[in-house]
């Protein structure tokens, strides 16, 4: 009988979540601040606070965790794999070495953020175009493999220019844009990125009973009238958009768009119209509450990449050592 229900419980918490961030910080707000601050009546102070710094943040936390869950949502059903996450085809790598290659140019914030979109969309081009240049081989395998090869020759290319940078300027801006923050997202950086995530999150939505095909394999698909190249390249193409746009938001956000799907299918099942929403849900909940946490746990903010790799490790490791049954 929950079933049916919990998009909309999980709603209902996701609200109340970021209105409980929104009070956390080192400017403290209780809830009767933010309330008249919201409807236009607070103090100046409060409403610089919660307007400029607060609700960006915790606007930009609820759409890069959303993002990167389904797209892991996405790519673990294309693939029929519980291990792939969004970065599997080489994004993060692509987005990371663009970002990189931003900051040891001096550009500006902008450009950087744009480098890193434009690096992570051409590293998946280039894998795309490598494998489907290999014949006779697995398709599926064949694309994975190539993203393992592209995202390590990205990840070189990126250690060459942090060996490179400007040890006391642009390297620490290299690695804490590595290790992702949302430390200073504005609305200005939200806005560009919310979009191109409703493009790519719009064609999941329409081809929620094709990938539920898919995910049986090509044959199956063949059998039903389901064209698999077509769709796993729009599939990967509108995964692929949401993750370089929230990874040139954020920086590299690892262990999110892994786990949280795990989370999804053993609350709602495999059912990809179903896991579509609840994983974003999830997805964006989580990331608000480890953002919270790496902005209120020490005096120095804490990366995100840290927190979620040791809050996702382990529980990645109960969730496979509780689901012996299988994924499916």
């Amino acid at each position: 009988m929950i079933r049916p229900a919990l998009p909309l419980l999980l709603a209902l918490a996701l609200v109340l979540m970021a209105f409980g961030a929104v009070m956390v910080g080192p400017f403290g707000l209780s809830p009767g601040d933010v309330l008249r601050t919201l409807v236009g009546q607070g103090d100046p102070q409060a409403t610089i606070v919660i307007w400029n710094i607060r609700l960006p943040r915790v606007a930009a936390a609820l759409l890069v965790g959303a993002a990167l869950a389904t797209a892991g949502a996405s790519y673990q059903a294309l693939f029929r794999n519980p291990l792939v996450s969004p970065d599997i085809l080489g994004v993060s790598a692509g987005a990371g070495l663009g970002a990189v290659a931003g900051i040891f140019l001096s550009l500006p914030v902008a450009a950087i953020q744009a480098s890193a979109f434009v690096g992570g969309m051409a590293a998946v081009g280039v894998v795309t175009l490598v494998a489907a240049a290999v014949r006779g081989a697995d398709r599926t395998l064949t694309l994975v493999l190539v993203g393992v090869v592209i995202g390590a020759l990205a990840g070189a290319a990126t250690s060459l220019l942090k060996v490179l940078a400007d040890p006391y300027d642009q390297l620490p801006a290299i690695t804490f844009w590595l290790l992702g923050s949302l430390a200073s997202v504005t609305s200005a950086d939200i806005l560009p990125a919310l979009p191109a995530v409703l493009v790519g999150l719009v064609p999941l939505a329409l081809l929620r009973w094709r990938i539920n095909v898919l995910s049986m394999g090509d044959e199956e698909a063949r059998a039903l009238g389901v064209e698999a190249g077509r769709t796993r390249f729009l599939v990967i193409a509108a995964a692929t958009l949401v993750t370089a746009s929230v990874t040139a938001l954020a920086g590299v956000v690892g262990w999110v768009g892994l786990v949280i799907p795990h989370v999804a299918r053993m609350l709602v099942g495999p059912g990809f119209g179903r896991l579509l929403p609840v994983s974003a849900l999830i997805g964006a909940g989580y990331l608000l509450a480890v953002d919270t946490l790496a902005r209120t746990i020490a005096p120095v903010e804490v990366p995100l990449g840290i927190l979620t790799a040791v809050i996702g490790a382990p529980f990645f490791v109960v969730l496979l050592a509780r689901g012996r049954r299988g994924w499916a």
